[in-house]
């Protein structure tokens, strides 16, 4: 049968009360402490978290707020940081926005009112509205993606990867570039990775170098229908990718024209995704580890819990992967 507090209690031989403020995280002699722990083993007890959290001031429990959990990117990094907290005695509790505003600042409030002790949010971008509702609530929130100073935050240097990304196919000869980003609402895909392109290719002096900037969504069929448009209006060497759905959405689509890569077109892509190296041929892309992020980006949460000092940007590093899907000019 299973045990609830009582019968910890009765068999500890101790109040329900003071059970329930062991659990809690309140005060309980060490010789109690150590009874109640003993008999939470032997008996197999696993206490009710949302229950306790009825009561507790501050639970063990680490909100996430995902835009889309069919994301390699999302899933990865949640994974991490579900691995991490349990080693440090919290639970990870998620909540999918599918791609809405509206419903991330409606997830803040939620997890508020659950008494949630800090909320990771893997933001896309960051309005106003956020900032208002992340000063309501009074919790720690700390940003996965995206910086703003007034935030806790965490992000990859997509800067610095797409100035890689810009010398390499220079090097390789390209001098007709199609490049396929985001909307620029998304700071850190749609605009870091783009500029830092652009820098490398401003440092180029060679004046054949020709290059345009196009617009694609997140999703792989998007990507398709955008680089449909793209190789029938132009014929470039490369397409630079600025995700690696977008890169194997124009993989498809030049499948589709018959078109070879890279000895007919070269691609690229961010981000490192498992398929890029599966695939023929491999993607050459910029790799970041998001699991090893998750985990680090739950020792930050849980250290802001504690009021434990955080340094207020952290930016990621990158792998830059050459692989076979770029060919040289």
């Amino acid at each position: 049968m299973k045990k609830n507090i009582a019968d910890i209690a009765r068999i500890a031989g101790v109040a329900k009360s003071t059970v329930s403020r062991y659990l809690n995280g309140g005060s309980v002699s060490e010789a109690t402490r150590r009874k109640i722990e003993q008999v939470i083993k032997d008996t197999g007890y696993i206490p009710n978290t949302f229950a306790q959290s009825l009561k507790a001031k501050k639970t063990s429990m680490i909100g996430a707020i995902v835009p889309r959990l069919d994301s390699f990117a999302s899933s990865q990094t949640v994974t991490g940081m579900d691995e991490e907290l349990r080693e440090l005695g919290y639970q990870l509790l998620i909540i999918n926005t599918g791609q809405d505003l509206g419903r991330e600042i409606e997830a803040l409030h939620d997890l508020a009112r659950q008494k949630i002790s800090g909320i990771v949010l893997f933001a896309t971008q960051v309005t106003e509205k956020h900032l208002t509702a992340i000063r309501e609530i009074n919790v720690p929130v700390m940003l996965l993606g995206q910086q703003h100073n007034e935030v806790h935050s965490f992000v990859y240097n997509d800067y610095m990867a797409g100035y890689e990304v810009g010398r390499y196919v220079l090097s390789m000869g390209h001098r007709k570039i199609a490049y396929l980003g985001v909307t620029e609402r998304d700071v850190a895909v749609g605009v870091q990775r783009k500029e830092g392109f652009r820098k490398a290719l401003a440092e180029c002096a060679d004046p054949n170098v020709m290059v345009s900037f196009y617009e694609s969504g997140f999703k792989m069929s998007e990507a398709v229908s955008a680089a449909s448009a793209v190789l029938g209006s132009s014929k470039p060497s490369v397409i630079v990718c600025a995700t690696d759905n977008i890169a194997l959405g124009v993989m498809k689509a030049a499948s589709m024209r018959r078109l070879r890569i890279p000895e007919d077109l070269s691609v690229t892509g961010f981000g490192g995704y498992d398929v890029t190296e599966i695939i023929h041929p491999g993607l050459t892309t910029v790799k970041y580890n998001y699991a090893e992020s998750g985990h680090l980006a739950a020792k930050h949460i849980v250290k802001l819990v504690n009021d434990q000092q955080v340094e207020p940007l952290t930016v990621l590093g990158y792998q830059f992967i050459e692989r076979e899907s770029v060919d040289k000019k």
